[in-house]
C-alpha cells in the first residue's frame, strides 16, 4: 500500500484536479515500496519517505488556519466522501467507515452521492492503491485491483482511509497496527486501527481541527 502525501499548491497546477477540490492540486508522489517486509523497513526509513511525511504534516498545518477562520466554534468535523468512481470495492468502503466511526470520535466520515471532501476510485495501477491528500480530508483514494485481490481489500480500504485522517505509514509495525500496510505480508487480516492510532487521529481533529505543531514524524 503506497501512501502519496501530498503538499497544497496554488491553484493551475492540475488544473481539472485543483477546479474539483477548491484550488489543491497534487505534487510529487511517492514511489510504492515493493518486496518483503525487509524493503518496507527500509523505505520507511529512507530521506524520501520522511520528505513526504514531512510535506504530509505541513500541508495539514497550513490546513489549520483555513479551518480555524471557516469554522472558529466547531468542536467536531464531519468529513464527507463519494464511491461514484469506485463501483467495485463499495462493500470495503462501507465496512472501513463503519470502522473509524466507531474507532474515532473527533471527526466521522459520511458518504454524498457526489462532490464529498474526497472520493475514491478503482483501476490498474502498478504502483498498488494510495491516498492522495493534502492531509484534511480532500483529495481520493486510488484502489488497485491487483492489491486489493492479494491483500485484505477491507484493510487496503482502511489503511487508505487512515491517511486522509492523518497518519503516516508504518511498515514496519505489526498487523495490528493498521498503518503498517503491507509490511506484515497478505496474511494480516486486520482493517482496524489500534489504540495507538485511534488516538491519533482524535488528537489531530481535536475540538474539530487539525492540532498544530505536529511532529512530522508521527
Amino acid at each position: 500500500m503506497r501512501h502519496s502525501r501530498k503538499a497544497m499548491l496554488s491553484a493551475g497546477i492540475g488544473l481539472g484536479l485543483a477546479a474539483a477540490l477548491g484550488g489543491v492540486a497534487p505534487a510529487a508522489a511517492a514511489p510504492a515500496p515493493v518486496g518483503n517486509s525487509a524493503t518496507f523497513a527500509a523505505y520507511e526509513r529512507s530521506q524520501e519517505n520522511e520528505a513526504a511525511t514531512k510535506a504530509f504534516f505541513e500541508a495539514v498545518q497550513r490546513s489549520v488556519t483555513e479551518q480555524r477562520a471557516a469554522n472558529p466554534g466547531a468542536l467536531a468535523v464531519t468529513v464527507t466522501y463519494n464511491t461514484r468512481s469506485a463501483p467495485s470495492f463499495r462493500t470495503q468502503i462501507a465496512s472501513s467507515t463503519r470502522i473509524w466511526n466507531s474507532s474515532v470520535t473527533n471527526v466521522k466520515l459520511q458518504e454524498v452521492s457526489s462532490g464529498g471532501n474526497f472520493s475514491y476510485r478503482e483501476g490498474n495501477d502498478s504502483r498498488g492503491s494510495y491516498a492522495s491528500t493534502d492531509g484534511h480530508g480532500r483529495g481520493y483514494i486510488f484502489l488497485d485491483y491487483r492489491q486489493n485481490q492479494q491483500y485484505n481489500s477491507t484493510r487496503v480500504t482502511s489503511h487508505e482511509t487512515g491517511h486522509v485522517l492523518g497518519l503516516p505509514d508504518r511498515y514496519s509495525g505489526p498487523c495490528s497496527e493498521l498503518m503498517s500496510g503491507g509490511g506484515p505480508g497478505t496474511s494480516c487480516q486486520n482493517a482496524t486501527p489500534n489504540a495507538t492510532e485511534r488516538a491519533r487521529v482524535n488528537q489531530l481533529w481535536a475540538n474539530g481541527l487539525v492540532a498544530s505543531g505536529l511532529d512530522a514524524k508521527g
